[in-house]
């Protein structure tokens, strides 16, 4: 660590003696894409006209490096941090201790507007916006037409869990979910806790010895019982230790599928997988899609939600000319195109009017209604902890317990916030 902040100080201090002429130089940090972000920073940086120049900077492959990077560069006061793509999990993080600059009011609202519910929850720590909403994701249920026709099941309207796992039994189909020891697995688990009206975490701004976990409830049961039931019977596949969200792609592909809870990456994944001579037509014209499915009957369903939204580095020079960039970058046009390119969904509603929008992604209306009914994962500076604790404790999903595992997770992740336990 010593060598990391070394090295985080000696760019921050090469930063500060860069030469003074010309316009400045944003550096905005990014994770990998298919190069959209580069394009929007071109295009950004010639709308500048000279007042700046944007530079995009790659970030580890993997979420969990490339928060460890920004945390310790930021902690080093690292001025050549501009502009950050973050995980929105990592927001209250970073922006607890100060890292991130706070948002003008008026960029606040500018930034705010037309943005769907779960993008902006995703970017708000203690009430307040604290990252800017720039592309988001959801999970949407998808089905197999031959399936659901076979079943009966009527998906204009609202399908629970149990109605899945009923269809998948009675024709001894799999269910595709991500049941691998990773973030997909915290993702399913906070999407169902949510989806039956509780939260991992029931005081989110409390110091880690005061945090009170809302895992023994009824939701948590709930839950538990769900993972439980599609593990122990095999509902998830062979594979389902494993699977991720490309796996589960994978099986849900296959002739043995019923459903899947996954992002709408796979829909370009198909088509490309038709297109290249992989899959048959006929897989693709079978695929429907859906909200994600409901806990219990009656109750909206509380779809995950991810994406990434754009910080503004605390201890850069350049901070108003960074959140001006900022605002060029998440303009619905360059959200649009975004889509379209990278294959990832816009936080701003009026992208989905967009012609290519529609044309490459026929179920847009649900990917942004479901994104105003998404849940963020548990908005707290200590989500490393309560992700690991969590996949640490119901993990595999055929052995969680419905009456101990939720008991076992609160144990285990309270101690670890104490201090008294090391995960």
């Amino acid at each position: 660590m010593v060598a990391a902040t070394a090295g985080a100080a000696l760019v921050a201090t090469l930063a500060a003696c860069a030469p003074d002429d010309g316009p400045p130089t944003l550096n905005w940090y990014i994770n990998s894409d298919n190069g959209g972000q580069a394009q929007i920073a071109a295009e950004c940086t010639e709308a500048a006209d000279g007042a700046y120049t944007i530079e995009t900077v790659l970030l580890p492959r993997d979420a969990a490096a490339q928060r460890e990077q920004l945390a310790r560069r930021l902690a080093a006061e690292d001025r050549s941090i501009d502009l950050m793509s973050l995980d929105p999990p990592f927001i209250p993080e970073l922006s607890e201790p100060g890292f991130l600059a706070p948002i003008p009011d008026d960029v606040a609202e500018a930034v705010s507007e037309n943005v769907v519910q779960g993008s902006l929850d995703s970017a708000t720590w203690n009430d307040e916006l604290v990252a800017i909403p720039f592309w988001a994701n959801t999970q949407l249920l998808w089905y197999r037409e031959s399936v659901v026709e076979e079943a009966g099941l009527d998906m204009s309207q609202p399908v629970t869990w149990d109605q899945l796992i009923e269809v998948a039994t009675d024709q001894d189909r799999y269910l595709a979910v991500q049941g691998i020891k990773g973030e997909s697995l915290t993702v399913w688990i906070n999407a169902l806790i949510a989806s039956a009206g509780g939260e991992i975490i029931t005081n989110p701004g409390s110091s880690a010895e005061d945090t009170e976990l809302g895992l023994e409830t009824d939701a948590g049961r709930e839950a538990a019982r769900i993972l439980e039931q599609i593990g122990s019977e095999g509902l998830g596949g062979p594979g389902l230790p494993t699977s991720d969200e490309s796996a589960s792609l994978r099986l849900f592909q296959g002739d043995d599928a019923s459903f899947m809870v996954n992002w709408p990456f796979v829909w370009t994944s198909t088509q490309q997988a038709v297109d290249d001579g992989l899959l048959d037509q006929s897989v693709l014209d079978d695929i429907g899609w859906a909200l994600y499915p409901a806990v219990t009957e009656g109750t909206d369903s509380a779809p995950p939600v991810g994406g990434i939204n754009l910080g503004v580095g605390a201890f850069s020079e350049h901070t108003d000319l960074a959140f001006e960039a900022a605002q060029c970058i998440v303009t619905p046009e360059h959200q649009a195109f975004y889509m379209v390119n990278d294959g990832n969904p816009a936080s701003n509603t009026e992208a989905y009017e967009d012609a290519e929008v529609q044309e490459t992604f026929p179920m847009y209306e649900m990917i942004r209604d479901s994104l105003e009914q998404a849940a963020p994962r548990p908005q707290t500076p200590l989500y490393n902890e309560i992700s690991t604790g969590l996949q640490e404790t119901w993990y595999p999903v055929s052995d969680v317990n419905p009456d101990t595992s939720p008991e076992a997770a609160t144990e285990l992740i309270t101690a670890v916030l104490r201090g008294e336990r090391l995960l």
